[in-house]
């Protein structure tokens, strides 16, 4: 489907990974730790495919608060019988993980456009951290506290539209992560726009056999895509 710019009156975003650079982070956060215990660094492309199987497994079944998916997956990936103070590394870590460099610009412009939504895997504490990474007011925040589920879920997305009382062929889901959001997103008929932050190599979001119906690499070719779109 190509995208009717002109029918676009909001955009949702995933947050980790598409606006903030959350495998920065995760490496930082994993591999200082390893460096604590005087081991050595896991490779990247075994971290996120690690990192993507142990949070999705912490995701399955009855909801728990994002800070214990996180501490859970540490101690999956340090070992069980790492010292336990490791294991709230990576939660204690997300208020350092870094905006991308092109997100508030793209932010920025996008809001002069519509209105603008965060729908993120994330608890209400854990994201008040980010944004002022951000750095521009967002109209809605819909997080996995507040709706008890995570995505794939469709909770998030159902509580969005509700907020902006509009369809979803209205709204345009941008996320990083074809697992958690251009699929149910799709499912459930909003156009979407995959950030492909990591041009196939290994992704701490996974992946999924899904097409977008744009694919761009960052933020700022989705504000160009846009503009030509409007012409």
């Amino acid at each position: 489907m190509t995208i009717r710019w002109a029918n676009i009156d909001a955009f949702t975003f995933d947050c980790y990974g598409t606006l903030i650079d959350w495998q920065a982070g995760i490496h930082n956060a994993i591999n200082g730790a390893l460096a604590q215990l005087g081991r050595a660094p896991m490779p990247d492309a075994e971290l996120f495919r690690s990192y993507a199987e142990a949070e999705r497994f912490e995701e399955r079944g009855v909801w728990k608060p994002y800070r214990e998916v996180c501490r859970n997956v540490a101690r999956t990936l340090l070992g069980p019988s790492t010292p336990s103070a490791l294991w709230s590394t990576l939660a204690d870590s997300i208020k350092d993980w870094p905006a991308w460099p092109d997100t508030v610009e793209a932010l920025r412009a996008l809001k002069r456009r519509g209105r603008l939504v965060i729908v993120s895997n994330i608890d209400d504490e854990l994201f008040r951290t980010t944004a002022r990474k951000l750095d521009v007011r967002f109209d809605h925040v819909v997080t996995a506290e507040q709706v008890r589920s995570y995505k794939p879920g469709k909770a998030h997305f159902e509580e969005a539209l509700k907020r902006l009382d509009l369809p979803a062929e209205r709204v345009l889901h941008v996320a990083e992560s074809r697992f958690h959001d251009i699929v149910p997103a799709q499912e459930m008929g909003f156009p979407t726009a995959w950030i492909n932050r990591s041009g196939g190599a290994p992704a701490a979001s996974g992946s999924a056999d899904v097409v977008a119906d744009l694919e761009v690499r960052n933020m700022r070719e989705l504000v160009e895509a846009m503009e030509r779109g409007k012409r």
